[in-house]
């Protein structure tokens, strides 16, 4: 159906795209909740709950509180926890937290450090911090730039540290993380990657142009693909001061909103995603894949409408020239 077709549709029955975006979430409502799903990562055989909890949820917090956070997590059904150093203290907090569960569930880690020696300092620290011997997924950290592929792909790049700690059984499986499409695309094509990690949320999807040319390159390679900023809104205007300490965009707030978003992104070949590090969104994500149903091609339509007056919070292309 063409979205000419689908408003003339929703003119002559007298529905609004509100409306429209509604009869899906009533559905929804009338499902009754069921166990966290879990569906299968890429072609590793390993299977991820569909909503994992991001190290920033527990990032200065008390380690009491981290350790009822995750605890809760993994007895709700969560078995993917990712973390990176560059959030504040969340190894630090994560790590005692999940030791009672490390082998009952699949940890991710990530570097921002482009340079084998880096990388290889980041690895070390990262896995003395998450007091394991491994990590079950060792990323590239927001890779987004040609100089980050460069660097990687190049002598002495990390990729010598993450095909090396793969053979020394540091890390199980290899990913990146990215921040425009060029990147992903680049690195996709210089390595045969399990995982990518990528914003993948409505609004920058239609408004954006971001992120199909990613879903279908790396879903035809038989990658794992997980979901970042799923929960995100917008951009924040430069004068508007930050109401979340932990989200430096603008976050969907209502259950009705985080519902469609995360409803159109799993709807999509994605095996789980990440929400905001703000702990209430985390839980409300939880809540809400318990009564996920996929789009239908008449709600996609209604969400590529209503993001049409959204500012994204990425772009293709990001690249110039």
């Amino acid at each position: 159906m063409k979205r000419s077709d689908f408003f003339k549709l929703a003119v002559a029955a007298g529905l609004s795209l509100e409306s429209v975006l509604d009869r899906g979430l009533e559905a929804s409502a009338q499902k009754t909740p069921g166990p966290l799903p879990r569906r299968p990562l890429g072609s590793t055989g390993e299977l991820l709950s569909v909503i994992g909890l991001g190290g920033i949820v527990v990032s200065s917090e008390t380690q009491a509180h981290a350790n009822e956070v995750v605890r809760e997590a993994f007895e709700g059904g969560v078995n993917y926890f990712d973390v990176a150093p560059t959030y504040g203290d969340a190894e630090d907090r994560l790590g005692p937290a999940l030791e009672p569960f490390r082998s009952k569930v699949f940890l991710a880690c990530k570097t921002v450090e482009r340079d084998a020696a880096g990388s290889q300092r980041e690895l070390e620290a990262s896995l003395k911090k998450l007091r394991t011997d491994y990590f079950d997924l060792y990323q590239l950290h927001a890779i987004t730039t040609r100089e980050d592929i460069e660097k990687i792909f190049g002598p002495s790049g990390a990729m010598e540290t993450f095909v090396r700690a793969r053979q020394q059984g540091k890390v199980r499986y290899l990913g990146f993380s990215a921040h425009s499409v060029e990147a992903a695309l680049a690195a996709m094509e210089r390595f045969d990657f399990d995982t990518i990690l990528f914003p993948i949320n409505y609004g920058c999807w239609f408004k954006g142009g971001f992120g199909p040319q990613v879903v279908e390159k790396a879903h035809g390679k038989g990658m794992g693909i997980l979901a970042l900023k799923p929960g995100a809104h917008s951009r924040r205007g430069k004068s508007q001061e930050p109401k979340y300490g932990k989200c430096w965009y603008q976050p969907l707030e209502t259950e009705k909103e985080i519902a469609r978003s995360y409803y159109f992104t799993l709807s999509l070949p994605v095996t789980a995603a990440l929400p905001p590090g703000e702990e209430k969104f985390w839980r409300m994500a939880l809540d809400v894949a318990r009564s996920f149903i996929p789009v239908t091609k008449v709600e996609t339509l209604a969400l590529k409408e209503k993001a049409a007056s959204l500012d994204p919070l990425f772009e293709y292309p990001a690249w110039q020239g």
